[in-house]
């Protein structure tokens, strides 16, 4: 069951699996190639007799001097004057030296991130020292090509060398390298996710550093140590090891490490929700970092800062730090710090609700993680893309994203990596409604979690399982898994994760009618966010609450939840939350009776809406995708002012939030600077009336309207009413409604499932748009006679409005439907007399009133209707060698089927346009989108493909050739410069595509977008004998003179009086799109 009304509230409580790019520790913490202390660095007191001592004065100068800079963080300091050091080694033959300038020269390439470099130096230096037989220096290097591999993310390798490493320290009996080597194994593994493994080998290495008195290695040991508990989930025995580790920082006065520490365990507290002490720890951190000049500490401060503060929902202030953090990591040249400070700033705006933003800054941590092989980053980024399509709707590319996330994770072997990206694959097939699959990889998830012992990936995962079974209704199971989730979070003390899992408790005992329980649990996760000052999380737990209290009828309780939630959404400037919560506000001020108040809060809920999609920019598919979330709020304030008797302004409203999308790109496509996003202003009533006017046409108006009801004591939203406003061409408007409710209430079918049913009647082909899932026992009803279920669409659609049609059949209507009623064919449906609609008038559809306004400003570009067309002004296309298509993700491409009858029907079409037809060969893609910008009309009988899963990944089938897979699709049309008067695509399902708040979706959309004035497409497959009949006639009657609905409408009387073709199947298919 879904709950809609929740909006974000539900869905960021469910979908908890985040990828915040958090620094796990501090360089001194973990061994690695950066270290010239513990002898990652070659000291000088290794080199042999000089051969010239001012010469070998200086190099030995100059590898001090790197060394300093190195530790203050000047990279590319220390880089030239090692760069000067090699070059005189190598000149005077100091073989140890030049050994020791090429491993830092690594070390340094390392630290700038070009890992690749990093290795051929170490590769140079360890045949060096294997050379001169340096067994030590050996051993060195071979750690430090480990810790290159292990920055690459290539664990496997890094493992390798650090065994070999291992090995040759316990032969020479050098008991310090052996500790760092098995320190290194540690992080190794740590990485892996294997923490079981990591603590063992920093055991070893911590019990080598005690035996061996280095209190500088024991405290590092610590630190990992910590570090590998705190990744198990055990934040106390992580607290235990970090204040052990800082204890001993203090006593050498390592300030260094005194800071490592502190910042671990403010790492540790912030992960136990204790946000306010592991700010104090980090800003001691900070402190330290600043005092010994330390600026990659500094970054480091700064950016674990940052993710606190984005915790307590101040994203400004965390946006601010995570900026500081970018500023140094871009001054010291740190490309991979450079690349997690982008990555937590994109987390910071997508959860400001700034998606675009976001965007651009994981596109740019994905840059840098590809520049510098950092396949760990890269893996985060796609994450994090991922994640930021999930929240605009488009979990398509969502599912993308985190199917490239996961490749990685298990090319390295990232066990941690690669349950997140499955859980976040889960969530996506969540929201498309595969709730099997969502299943399958939320499984998977708790699987690995389970494995690698990680008990927040493994209450997370637990957590979005109950969210699958509550999708699905079960909510036994929803509680169960919740509950599970509950115990760990408790468990681990991590007080996060409890708050929310008791709200997710909260709303699966809504959704099963138990408001009181819901409310218990939203009250428990409310005292917990505010005991950890998450201010997001508050908001969330005051929302639903508010929803809890709205459902239990208690309005004057609902109203000061959703204020106090609106506060805290304006106060965190959480504009997506800000706009979801006037909506819920809007909805209980309207159900209480304060109407003046619900349409002022809805309307102040549009504003932020249409300011979030304003922040969009020109990007169409956010747009759309974005608009599915943000309709409801336009529908509720239709209803509450069509309460007040305000239908004229109601109208402007259901006019308002529809096709916005559509509009701002015809519109911007329309503009001189069409490089600019278009602010066409939505339409007044007296433009509205304008359209009526000028296209002297009457305009048909539906809007379809929820409630909630309570059915068997629970929650759910039904079609309740269809608005409907009747604009003749004098400019009267009219309002009429059907009740909706009658039709799952006696009949337990929705209109949606009676479209598709009167459908499948007419043996219609082809798959079904799904604008809701079916409820169980609907197939039972799909068998249904056809003249009663297209009498029973009239009733509904017509019927309330039959007395305000015009009575001359000639007169143009145009329908402008919502959701399944884009799907209706409108020709076909019969009044009780058995009388098809197109026997009385003449038919045309449209997305909205104000698409209209602006294809008529399109057709003033192209040439009159009576111009005589000439053989290079119409393209007609029929039966291309067909292309490869995948029938699913997983299976692979197969030739679509050929249409022979469709090229029957180019034949007999093209001596009607002066033209020759492109058949087989000759159709192909790339001979095609070169012709059609000089085409004015432009006629295709071939296959149209949908793919619901893709946004706008509509396409017309083409032959392929060298550089084109013969796929047009809807993206490609959208680049076209098209002047055609006409587009008529005559088979397989053109008309279809994806139903959505902004419309449907589809190749009608952007053709309309790319130029074309009119289309005429097909909701259905089509026989081919009477397809080849009805366009022939249609052709014929342009050629009378008749404007092209007419013409449509006159081809569609004359096949159903065909005997053959009498049935609505072979000839109600095809709808005129746009201009008359």
């Amino acid at each position: 069951m879904r709950l809609p009304r929740f909006g974000i509230i539900s869905l960021v409580t469910f979908l908890i699996v985040v990828l915040l790019q958090i620094d796990w520790g501090f360089p001194s913490h973990l061994l690695s190639a950066r270290q010239a202390e513990d002898g990652q660095f070659f000291p000088q007191s290794q080199v042999l007799a000089q051969t010239s001592e001012v010469r070998k004065a200086e190099a030995d100068r100059l590898l001090e001097q790197g060394i300093e800079q190195f530790n203050t963080s000047q990279f590319e300091a220390a880089l030239q004057s090692w760069q000067q050091a090699l070059v005189i080694y190598q000149q005077i033959k100091d073989r140890f030296g030049e050994g020791n300038a090429l491993g830092n020269l690594g070390i340094a390439y390392d630290a700038l991130g070009n890992y690749t470099k990093a290795i051929e130096y170490h590769q140079q230096s360890l045949t060096l020292a294997r050379e001169i037989k340096d067994r030590f220096g050996e051993g060195t290097v071979l750690g430090n090509l480990g810790a290159a591999y292990l920055s690459l993310g290539d664990y496997p390798k890094a493992i390798e060398y650090h065994q070999q490493h291992l090995k040759i320290a316990r032969e020479i009996k050098d008991r310090n390298g052996e500790g760092r080597a098995l320190g290194n194994l540690g992080n190794a593994y740590y990485a892996l996710g294997d923490y079981t493994k990591a603590i063992e080998y920093h055991q070893q290495l911590l019990a080598i550093a005690r035996e061996i008195q280095d209190r500088n290695g024991e405290g590092q040991a610590l630190g990992n140590l910590g570090n590998a508990y705190h990744a198990l989930g055990d934040y106390t025995k992580a607290i235990e090891y970090h204040q052990q580790s800082l204890a001993i920082a203090r006593e050498i006065k390592d300030r260094r490490g005194e800071g490592a520490a502190l910042g671990n365990l403010g790492l540790a507290y912030y992960a136990l929700g204790d946000y306010t002490r592991a700010i104090e720890y980090h800003q001691q951190l900070l402190a330290i970092a600043r005092e010994i000049k330390d600026p990659e500490g500094e970054r480091i401060a700064l950016g674990n800062l940052g993710n606190v503060y984005h915790a307590l929902g101040d994203y400004t202030k965390a946006i601010e730090y995570h900026q500081q953090n970018l500023a140094i990591a871009r001054a010291i040249q740190d490309r991979r710090g450079e690349g997690g400070a982008l990555g937590n700033l994109g987390i910071a705006y997508h959860d400001l609700g700034d998606y675009t933003r976001a965007i651009e800054y994981h596109q740019q941590h994905l840059a840098i993680a590809r520049a510098i092989q950092d396949r760990h980053g890269e893996g985060a980024a796609l994450g994090n893309l991922g994640l930021a399509y999930y929240a605009l709707g488009d979990y398509t590319r969502a599912i993308e994203y985190h199917q490239q996330h996961l490749k990685i994770a298990r090319a390295i072997q990232d066990r941690r990596g690669e349950g997140r990206a499955l859980g976040n694959l889960g969530g996506a097939y969540l929201s498309l409604g595969d709730y099997t699959k969502a299943i399958e990889y939320h499984q998977q998830f708790l699987a690995i979690a389970r494995a690698i012992q990680d008990r927040d990936g493994e209450g997370t995962a637990l957590g979005n399982l109950g969210g699958a079974y509550l999708s699905l209704g079960d909510y036994t199971k929803a509680i169960e898994y919740h509950q599970q989730f509950l115990a760990i979070a408790q468990a681990i003390q991590d007080r996060h994760g409890e708050g929310q899992s008791l709200g997710n408790l909260g709303l699966a005992y809504y959704a099963s009618g138990d408001y009181t329980k819901a409310i218990e649990y939203h009250q428990q996760s409310l005292a917990i966010a505010r005991a950890i000052q998450d201010r997001n999380g508050e908001g969330k737990a005051l929302g639903n609450l508010g929803i809890a209290y709205d459902a239990l009828g208690d309005y004057t309780k609902a109203i000061e939840y959703h204020q106090q939630h609106l506060a805290i959404a304006r106060a965190i400037q959480d504009r997506q939350s800000e706009g979801a919560t006037l909506n819920n506000l809007g909805l209980a001020l309207y159900k209480s009776g304060h109407l003046i108040t619900a349409a002022q809060t809805l309307w102040d809920g549009i504003k932020v809406q249409e300011s979030i999609r304003a922040g969009l920019g020109s990007n169409d598919a956010f747009k759309v995708s974005i608009f599915e979330q943000q309709a409801r709020t336009y529908r509720i304030l239709q209803e509450v002012l069509v309460a007040q008797n305000k239908t004229n302004t109601a109208l402007e409203i259901a006019e308002r939030g529809r096709a916005r999308a559509f509009v701002e790109l015809l519109a911007t496509r329309l503009s001189p600077d069409s490089t600019q996003p278009s602010n066409i202003p939505p339409p007044t009533l007296a433009e509205i009336q304008q359209v009526a006017q000028s296209h002297q046409a009457t305009l048909v108006q539906y809007s379809i309207i929820y409630d909630e009801f309570k059915i068997q004591n629970k929650p759910e939203w039904r079609e309740s009413e269809l608005y409907i406003w009747v604009i003749p061409p004098t400019g009267e408007v009219t309002f009429r409604k059907a009740d909706l409710k009658p039709l799952w209430q006696q009949e337990d079918i929705s209109l949606d499932e009676l479209v598709y049913i009167s459908r499948d009647a007419m043996d219609v082909r082809g798959l079904r748009i799904a604008t809701a899932r079916p409820r169980p026992g609907f197939a039972q009803k799909r068998h249904a006679n056809l003249t009663q279920k297209l009498q029973q669409l009239h009733q509904i659609l017509i019927d309330p409005i039959a007395d305000l049609l015009p009575t001359n059949p000639a007169q143009h209507i145009i329908f402008i439907p919502q959701k399944s009623l884009f799907l209706v064919p409108f020709p076909a449906l019969q009044d009780e007399n058995g009388k098809y609609l197109i026997e009385k008038h003449t038919i045309l559809t449209a997305p909205a009133i104000q698409v209209l306004q602006l294809t008529a400003h399109q057709k003033t570009r192209i040439l009159p209707a009576d111009t005589k067309i000439e053989n290079n002004q119409a393209v007609v296309v029929g039966n291309p060698v067909m292309p490869k298509v995948r029938p699913d993700f997983d299976q692979p491409p197969e030739s679509l089927a050929p249409l022979p009858g469709a090229e029957l029907e180019a034949k007999a079409i093209a001596p009607l346009l002066n033209t020759q037809p492109l058949l087989g060969k000759q159709a192909t893609e790339a001979a095609i989108k070169q012709m059609l910008p000089q085409a004015r009309i432009i006629h295709l009988a071939t296959h149209g493909l949908l793919d619901e899963m893709r946004g706008l990944g509509s396409a017309i089938a083409l032959t392929p050739s060298n550089h084109e897979d013969g796929l047009l699709t809807a993206e490609e049309i959208l680049d076209l410069d098209l002047k055609a008067e006409l587009v008529v695509l005559s088979a397989c399902d053109t008309g279809r595509g994806r139903i959505t708040g902004d419309g449907v979706v589809g190749l009608s959309r952007s053709l309309i977008s790319a130029g074309t004035a009119s289309v005429i497409v097909s909701l259905w497959q089509v026989p081919d004998e009477s397809t080849a009949f009805l366009m022939t006639q249609f052709y014929q009657n342009l050629q009378q003179n008749l404007d092209k609905a007419q013409a449509l409408r006159q081809a569609m009387l004359t096949t159903m009086n065909q005997t053959p073709y009498a049935q609505p199947l072979q000839w109600a298919a095809f709808t005129l799109i746009g201009e008359i």
